[in-house]
């Protein structure tokens, strides 16, 4: 079998960080090779209207916004290959990477890791369902969507204290579900969540199953008391999940320098990681924002970075790659428990 091609960049990942990253190398002449998997285009592809990015005034499905972002990129010369990545072993000496697409091997000289991350479920019936009908995980994103309606927001940290403030400017109403009655968020935003007018606290209540209004949207929330059992119905507009996120960072675990939550560290306000030639982008790294814009601005860093870093490391100064069996052995058990989880 011949040996696989060193391509000068594969970018692993879809969406507004991954596409942003393919468009600028590519008009940079460096020729990506995008894996962007089954689920392209990122978060966005499960979202109707997007109406907070710039430049479309009228608004546009997320859908079609990634079309756009894709097609951009592919104008310039972006290679796509529609499938998962399925292994990664990236060099830890500045050599080349190695990126597995099944059982074919493809290598690169830099890599730019732009996975993304998923909000964390419920899991609990009608989710799914009514996801993008009632059901969000961004208050950012859709709280414009809910002016003068009745809302929940469900979770008890910070992000949900500040998903419901912002929801409160819009919403009618606004009830924080939690399952217990003390809250993991910081003191000053549950105060200002509790000084809010039109914000209510609901403990300790779990979230039994969304029902549909009969018109194909969001009409029930049926919770039950997580002491006594007791269920109640809410009738409801919107319901806003806000109990995390979690990066699609498996892939690299154990290869690269993650935080506790699993979100890829990367050098200072830069995407270079800790690895040579390893650039990360995106929700993958950004447990704050979140937004689509933001995604897309790290994209192109990461583009830029990895352009400097090819401009500034000729290929006979690259190393073979080293793998560190203890790193290999303590990702591959992870993978495994995460896989028995899932």
């Amino acid at each position: 079998m011949s040996e696989a091609r060193t391509e000068n960049v594969i970018i692993i990942g879809s969406g507004p960080a991954g596409y942003t990253a393919a468009l600028y190398t590519s008009r940079a002449d460096l020729e990506p090779f995008v894996a962007e998997g089954f689920l392209w285009g990122g978060l966005l592809q499960q979202t109707t209207d997007v109406e907070n990015y710039p430049g479309f005034p009228d608004g546009i499905m997320g859908p079609e916004m990634m079309q756009k972002f894709r097609e951009q990129a592919e104008r310039f010369g972006t290679r796509f290959v529609t499938e998962d990545v399925t292994k990664v072993e990236l060099s830890q000496n500045g050599g080349v990477h190695r990126v597995w697409i099944g059982d074919e091997e493809h290598r690169a000289r830099a890599v730019i890791l732009a996975m993304g991350a998923e909000p964390k479920k419920l899991g609990v019936p009608g989710e799914e369902e009514l996801a993008a009908r009632g059901v969000s995980y961004c208050a950012t994103c859709d709280a414009a969507f809910f002016r003068g309606k009745q809302t929940i927001v469900v979770g008890g940290g910070d992000t949900a204290m500040e998903d419901a403030i912002f929801l409160s400017k819009f919403a009618e109403k606004v009830t924080i579900v939690h399952r217990r009655d003390d809250f993991r968020a910081s003191q000053i935003m549950l105060d200002r969540a509790r000084a809010a007018e039109n914000i209510e606290l609901l403990t300790p209540y779990v979230v039994e199953r969304f029902e549909d209004s009969g018109v194909g949207q969001l009409g029930h929330a049926i919770l039950r008391n997580a002491e006594t059992g007791e269920e109640k119905t809410l009738e409801l507009d919107g319901a806003f999940v806000a109990i995390g996120h979690r990066p699609n960072s498996h892939l690299v675990d154990g290869q690269i320098e993650l935080d506790e939550n699993g979100y890829v560290l990367t050098d200072g306000n830069s995407t270079r990681t800790k690895v040579p030639g390893v650039f990360a982008a995106g929700d993958l790294v950004d447990h704050t924002y979140r937004q689509a814009v933001t995604a897309a601005g790290s994209g192109c860093q990461a583009a830029l970075d990895a352009e400097w870093f090819l401009r500034d490391t000729p290929p006979d100064a690259e190393r073979e790659w080293e793998p560190d069996p203890d790193k290999v052995a303590a990702a591959a058990e992870r993978a495994a428990a995460q896989a028995a989880q899932s």
